[in-house]
């Protein structure tokens, strides 16, 4: 049962609320400075404002792993990709590698110096994730998308995620909003 995000950024139904930014926050004890998930806004305050909210997306073949010096990085058999931050030696690579910014440190200081990596776990795993030497594990179920107010981010089960894509895209283009749209 692979776990996936899907970002649904065709109608630009993201209105900012940044509700997905605060849960993780809360629910995860991210400190401050670190986003797990983070809206971005592309040409913020003109027409055709496009928000995005951007977690890590999990990817099939993570390039953060493949960078990782230390393998601090792993990827769980349901797709889930995490950090050990015992192994975490702070270089960046992974910030380097990541398409969509994931990665994130504590400090802001020189190569090597930056503190450990966190990132978006898909809610299994708090920020600090020991407890009297045991590993916090938590169900899969990314608390950004069941907070999203319109449905802009969803996570979960790949099939499912992948059901609702189809009936999106169906109806985008039933109402000619969209004339194709390539599946990868």
């Amino acid at each position: 049962m692979p776990l996936k995000f899907l970002v649904d950024t065709h109608t630009n139904l993201c209105i900012k609320c940044k509700a997905c930014e605060a849960i993780c926050k809360n629910y995860n004890e991210v400190p401050t400075g670190i986003y797990r998930i983070k809206v971005i806004s592309i040409k913020e305050g003109e027409p055709g404002q496009l928000n995005i909210p951007m977690p890590c997306m999990h990817c099939t073949d993570p390039p953060c792993l493949k960078v990782c010096p230390m393998n601090a990085i792993s990827k769980r058999a349901d797709g889930v990709v995490l950090v050990d931050k015992d192994k975490c030696i702070g270089c960046g690579y992974c910030a380097y590698a990541c398409p969509f910014g994931a990665p994130q440190f504590e400090g802001s200081g020189a190569f090597g110096s930056k503190g450990k990596m966190d990132k978006c776990t898909f809610c299994v795993q708090p920020y600090n994730q020991k407890d009297d030497g045991r590993l916090i594990t938590k169900e899969p179920v990314p608390r950004c998308a069941v907070v999203c107010p319109t449905g802009t981010l969803l996570g979960g089960e790949i099939t499912e995620i992948n059901r609702e894509f189809r009936k999106r895209v169906n109806s985008y283009m039933s109402k000619g909003l969209i004339e194709s749209m390539f599946m990868v």
